[in-house]
């Protein structure tokens, strides 16, 4: 089992910037890719980034591309989401996941086997 905590959530104006955190249990996170993902109000959970377990390619939704930038620190078991030029379209709920399966790129969130409990990003305009 994998438990994973996100955090740094919080209220930010347009334009502005938060990094987030998700804190992994276990000794293999190296072993784990790993997603960011998250749900607006009354949308469905989409996919925002991914990382993979070997050498760390990225990936990212076009909606984010260029402003979010995804990174892990495999001596801390931690994932990160750095998101900058937020807009109020990237409010929503940001969860982490784990995978630890080998994912074909675009098809993320059925390859995640771990999920966190989210963290709440909020954007004002």
């Amino acid at each position: 089992q994998v438990q994973l905590v996100e955090s740094g959530g919080g209220l930010v104006q347009a334009g502005g910037s938060l990094r987030l955190s998700c804190a992994a249990s276990g000794r293999t996170f190296s072993s784990y890719s790993m997603g960011w993902f998250r749900q607006a109000p009354g949308k469905e959970r989409e996919f925002v980034a991914a990382i993979t377990r070997t050498v760390a390619n990225t990936y990212y939704a076009d909606s984010v591309k260029g402003r979010f930038i995804i990174s892990r620190d495999n001596a801390k078991n931690t994932v990160f989401l750095q998101m900058n030029s937020l807009k109020p379209e990237d409010t929503a709920v940001y969860y982490c996941a784990a995978s630890t399966q080998i994912c074909v790129a675009g098809v993320w969130s059925s390859c995640m086997d771990y999920w966190g409990k989210g963290t709440l990003v909020t954007v004002s305009s």
